[in-house]
């Protein structure tokens, strides 16, 4: 697996996903569904802040507790802050794992209290974080792409969008 491809594939998707969102009125950004994190808005949010929380920890970094992040899901921001913060994290963690060399190299951290109150230690590979942000964000993305379908009529949803299609090299035949 090469992780710089496959976050190209994610920057690329990630482009059509932005694009299909753009031309959203307010209230269709925001309208609620039953469905994922509920509204297309809560959703790409949360794909920014979670990316952007897997590479602070490929880094080893510290990461402040949620309560003292700047952006949160459960009240995103309009989708010009959204896609704009997007693309300038996105060229950042590029660079960061296109510097990467050694994605077997182990991680560990110990995580925030869960619901009950428990924390863990949590360990895993480099690769292991990548593979996570990369399905992490395939997830959610399917999810986008329903609630962009339910939305009905004037809303042109997002249809082949697989890795194959998009980035396997095809050459016709005679």
């Amino acid at each position: 697996m090469n992780p710089l491809r496959i976050y190209d594939y994610l920057i690329r998707t990630r482009g059509m996903v932005l694009d299909a969102v753009r031309p959203l009125t307010p209230e269709q950004y925001t309208r609620a569904f039953p469905i994922g994190l509920s509204t297309i808005a809560s959703t790409l949010t949360h794909l920014m802040i979670s990316e952007w929380y897997y590479i602070e920890r490929l880094q080893s970094r510290i990461v402040p507790p949620y309560a003292q992040w700047p952006i949160h899901y459960e009240t995103p921001p309009a989708f010009a802050i959204v896609e704009s913060t997007w693309r300038e994290q996105m060229a950042r963690i590029r660079d960061i794992i296109a510097a990467e060399t050694d994605w077997s190299h182990r991680l560990a951290f110990d995580s925030f209290p869960n619901e009950q109150g428990k924390r863990f230690h949590v360990s895993m590979t480099a690769g292991d974080l990548i593979a996570q942000l990369s399905l992490h964000e395939v997830h959610h993305r399917a999810q986008l792409m329903a609630m962009l379908r339910l939305l009905g009529e004037g809303v042109k949803p997002l249809t082949d969008i697989d890795y194959g299609a998009l980035m396997f090299e095809r050459t016709p035949l005679a």
